[in-house]
């Protein structure tokens, strides 16, 4: 049997924290079922984080690093429209294949709200200092056009919002999304251009 390094194991943590926090959010997912997800007791899952708000933290800092990453790689060489075609093609992709970094996005949004109206702000910081390093990502390759930035964002959220909501691709709801394809399916399979 092969022993896992600890970085190792926290990596399994944050994969499990994602898959768990995604189904249930912040406060109905227990550090009992992220612990029994990756097969450790919750003392070790305790070594590993100092408490539920840093495996929540890691692992919402962990999606929004994986969607700049994908719009990085999606616009590298890439400037403008033609890049604003590739960032939309690779996120279609990225919530199509991983629906549950989507999910856990949509839970980081509601955990910010929830937390910082408890008078703890840290986590927000956090999450807003992570979104802008995705939101500089987009900003680059569209030419550091803040009205553009603003517009792929905006759709982005949108796209969040029906998909979500389990609107599926042929619904009239995606028809003259941005960019040019009529349908999100086609940006799932990667026609728009």
């Amino acid at each position: 049997m092969v022993r896992m390094s600890a970085a190792e194991r926290r990596e399994s943590v944050i994969r499990a924290a994602i898959a768990e926090f995604a189904q249930k959010g912040y406060y109905g997912t227990s550090t009992e079922a992220i612990a029994k997800r990756v097969g450790v007791s919750q003392p070790y899952l305790f070594r590993l984080f100092p408490g539920k708000k840093a495996i929540f933290t890691a692992a919402s800092l962990r999606c929004v690093e994986e969607t700049r990453l994908v719009f990085e790689g999606a616009a590298e060489g890439l400037e403008g429209e033609e890049a604003l075609h590739a960032m939309a093609r690779a996120y279609m992709r990225l919530i199509a294949e991983h629906p549950e970094k989507l999910q856990m996005q949509m839970q980081t949004y509601i955990a910010v709200a929830a937390v910082e109206a408890e008078g703890d702000h840290e986590f927000g910081e956090a999450v807003r200092a992570g979104w802008m390093r995705l939101w500089e990502a987009v900003h680059l390759p569209l030419g550091a056009d803040v009205g553009e930035t603003t517009t792929f964002m905006a759709y982005g959220m949108l796209v969040n919002t029906l998909s979500a909501m389990g609107f599926p691709a042929e619904h009239r709801v995606w028809e003259g999304m941005y960019p040019s394809a009529r349908l999100t399916g086609r940006l799932e399979k990667g026609e728009a251009g």
